[in-house]
């Protein structure tokens, strides 16, 4: 492909990921790899270089292009040598006056979003949401040793609070290496395994995680208690089943149980009352991971981002019922928005005023109303809010 056909390729991909934004479809990297599937004529030039003006465009711009033209052209105002490929044989048409309205104006944060920003990220920390993030891996330590491990893999180096992680390089293949094989570790942002560390968890606790997804902290969880009594649930039959294979591989015991919405506690009443910790690593606007998913600005919409605050808050209360007196409850979501974060613990003590709130077990982060927040200027990690509450007893 010549660079002028790469550039027309980059807009084309930029189409069907605006598409896919505005209807919450597939992520800009499935997009990327499902349009060079029919296209084998590419090679593995031709498709790096497509793929680095896609995700050069999507960091750019803040708001969703009208059209993947109209994102290019940003592109091009910064790059002249891009713009001279413009009109150029299977590259993208010449540009014209009538261009000149729909050109994508470059930003980090949605305007409409940035009062929902917590007030601790502020401006000076914005680049940080886009900048590439490392590979992070958990150490399983119910098999080995961080120590032990390290030295199986170059240009490693300890993530700098978890005292489980490893932090690689971003374009570090993991999944055919010998410890992931083995079950020995896991990729995992150190973030996210400060959440599992916020939890706290204790050999024969009886532990549910309700929003499991494919079941991170799950693992993570039995890693540290193995001998906890795990449940991971989740409403999502294509994620929760991703979660057998690789407790397998482990050594993990976990449960799962499949949930219908609206009737979890239905679902879950021999649970009620009886869990000495519950994680609600709630759905959410996915602010705090936009620097690995930074389409997730253009799939965000006040609608969609009211949806998730209730679907957070109604799951917040299954939580609640399943702890047994005396438990804890924690809450987290990888968001950087205050309604989502702070807000929802602070709605959520208005109801029950009787509940506990107390500091998460972890230095990292910055005190935000009930909990602590993660971000990536300050931390390193991705952005996460995580809060720990305990039921009276």
């Amino acid at each position: 492909m010549t660079p002028a056909a790469r550039l027309q390729a980059a807009a084309e991909v930029l189409d069907a990921v605006i598409a896919s934004a505005r209807e919450d479809g597939s992520p800009a990297d499935t997009i990327v790899t499902r349009y060079f599937k029919h296209r084998r004529y590419a090679g593995s030039k031709d498709r790096r270089a497509v793929r680095e003006l896609v995700f050069r465009a999507i960091r750019r711009t803040a708001e969703r292009p009208q059209s993947g033209r109209a994102a290019i052209l940003g592109l091009a105002e910064d790059d002249p040598d891009l713009r001279d490929l413009f009109g150029e044989p299977r590259g993208p048409e010449p540009i014209t006056a009538a261009d000149a309205g729909t050109i994508s104006r470059p930003g980090t944060v949605p305007s409409w979003l940035e009062p929902e920003l917590s007030p601790l990220v502020a401006a000076d920390e914005w680049p940080a949401l886009l900048e590439r993030a490392p590979l992070d891996v958990r150490v399983n330590t119910a098999k080995i040793s961080r120590d032990m491990l390290l030295g199986q893999f170059p240009d490693a180096s300890p993530t700098p609070i978890s005292p489980w992680g490893i932090r690689l390089p971003p374009d570090t293949r993991i999944d055919d290496h010998p410890a992931f094989e083995a079950g020995l570790v896991e990729v995992q942002d150190e973030g996210s395994q400060l959440i599992a560390l916020a939890c706290d968890p204790k050999s024969g606790e009886r532990i549910i995680d309700l929003c499991a997804g494919a079941g991170g902290k799950s693992l993570a969880l039995a890693a540290v208690a193995p001998d906890a009594i795990i449940l991971a649930t989740d409403s999502s039959r294509a994620r929760l089943s991703k979660l057998g294979p690789r407790a397998e591989r482990a050594g993990a015991s976990i449960q799962t149980q499949l949930l219908n919405p609206p009737d979890e506690l239905q679902q879950l009443a021999d649970c009620r009352d009886n869990a000495d910790l519950v994680l609600v690593d709630a759905p959410c606007s996915g602010s705090g991971t936009w620097r690995r998913n930074p389409d997730g600005r253009w799939r965000l919409t006040p609608e969609r981002l009211d949806r998730v605050i209730a679907a957070q808050e109604r799951l917040l209360e299954i939580g609640a019922e399943l702890v047994s007196p005396g438990g804890r409850l924690v809450y987290a979501v990888c968001s950087l928005l205050s309604r989502e974060g702070a807000g929802q613990i602070e709605r959520f003590l208005g109801r029950h005023s009787s509940w506990i709130s107390e500091e998460p077990a972890i230095s990292a982060g910055r005190p935000h109303g009930g909990g602590r927040l993660l971000t990536p200027a300050h931390d390193g990690t991705d952005g996460f809010f995580v809060a720990r509450l305990r039921r009276p007893c």
